[in-house]
């Protein structure tokens, strides 16, 4: 039986890729300590979908583990040899990590560093794989010629990066947030495992990834906090742009099965950009009135003119990279699709 270890397990891609390889008869080991109570406080907490994993999948286990503790990870990689490690466990907003950088860069940057370096000594034949996030690339897609329409923002159809924003975006020359620089210290870190040491290691350039398992908060979450907020009558803030951006959004059943796609027949040290592309995108002022058709219900909204510090106003992947190296993925859920579901099975 292949052995899976999933760091950030009780989070949303973490627990769907439990999901997804129990459901496929892998062993899986997942690590989660609940930091993203300690994040964003108490609605964000993902012990009730750790505790449901427990009891949903007999070939699960679950240890609470930090993986900053490099006694702790030692031990178990050394008693336990994994085929496969899908590393999701961060500190995952460019808000919060201004409050606390030296969390943020030892969870982002050394916590990976710590898994890399088990990886690479115990079981170097496996798959690694990373989720990083668009903040690497800062707000260079904000340089871009972006148009002002009634909902949204947009790029001219002939422009380069209308279909998208691919990976020979620079990661230089902007403001990423301190969150960015330590995810981008991760993403790099894991390349240089693939390509100077010669392992099996992928990175993804997630743009918004959701599900219904997302612990949506106000400094996370964008999508499943917005349906969370409306279904209860809850306040919703939106900062700057007018409520124009965009951004595409993934299932993270997709994200998950491209994962699946890269275990299967992996590569070294391999980026992508991925999101829900042109498939899939939406502006917060086109998704609050979808939200309101769909819940029947009024959102309550608050404008802060101040957007907040290397946030994107448009970004949309280009995820043509990922599809020539593994043409048989596909996206299962288009924005719609996406969008009810999580009005109908939100965790509140």
């Amino acid at each position: 039986m292949k052995k899976v270890l999933v760091t950030g397990s009780a989070g949303l891609i973490g627990s769907e890729s439990v999901r997804f390889f129990c459901k496929k008869s892998f062993e899986v080991t997942g690590i989660d300590n609940d930091m993203r109570a300690k994040f964003f406080g108490a609605e964000a907490s993902t012990k009730w979908n750790s505790d449901l994993l427990s009891r949903t999948f007999p070939n699960y286990t679950h240890l609470s583990l930090d993986i900053r503790d490099e006694r702790g990870v030692k031990e178990l990689f050394e008693k336990e040899h994994f085929d496969f490690i899908i590393h999701c466990a961060a500190q995952p907003s460019h808000d919060w990590a201004a409050k606390d950088p030296f969390t943020d860069f030892t969870v982002n940057a050394n916590g990976t560093l710590v898994l890399l370096e088990n990886f690479r000594q115990f079981c170097p034949e496996g798959v690694f794989i990373f989720t990083s996030t668009n903040k690497v690339y800062g707000d260079t897609p904000n340089k871009l010629p972006l148009i002002e329409l009634e909902r949204r923002y947009e790029l001219p159809e002939d422009h380069p990066y209308f279909n998208g924003i691919d990976e020979s975006m620079s990661i230089d020359n902007s403001t990423h947030s301190l969150f960015g620089v330590s995810k981008a210290a991760a993403d790099l870190m894991t390349q240089e495992y693939g390509k100077y040491f010669g392992l099996k290691t992928a990175i993804f350039r997630g743009g918004c990834l959701t599900g219904p398992a997302h612990s949506g908060t106000e400094l996370h979450g964008f999508l499943a906090y917005l349906v969370k907020c409306i279904k209860t009558g809850r306040k919703y803030k939106v900062f700057g742009y007018k409520g124009k951006q965009v951004r595409d959004n993934i299932h993270s059943f997709d994200l998950v099965n491209a994962f699946y796609h890269v275990f299967l027949h992996p590569r070294k040290g391999e980026a992508y950009n991925i999101g829900g592309s042109r498939h899939s995108n939406i502006s917060i002022l086109e998704a609050i009135e979808k939200i309101e058709e769909l819940t029947g219900n009024k959102a309550e909204i608050e404008y802060v003119e101040q957007n907040r510090v290397g946030d994107h106003i448009w970004y949309i992947s280009d995820v043509s990279k990922f599809k020539s190296h593994y043409p048989d993925w596909g996206f299962k859920y288009d924005m719609d699709m996406l969008l009810e579901e999580l009005c109908e099975q939100i965790h509140i």
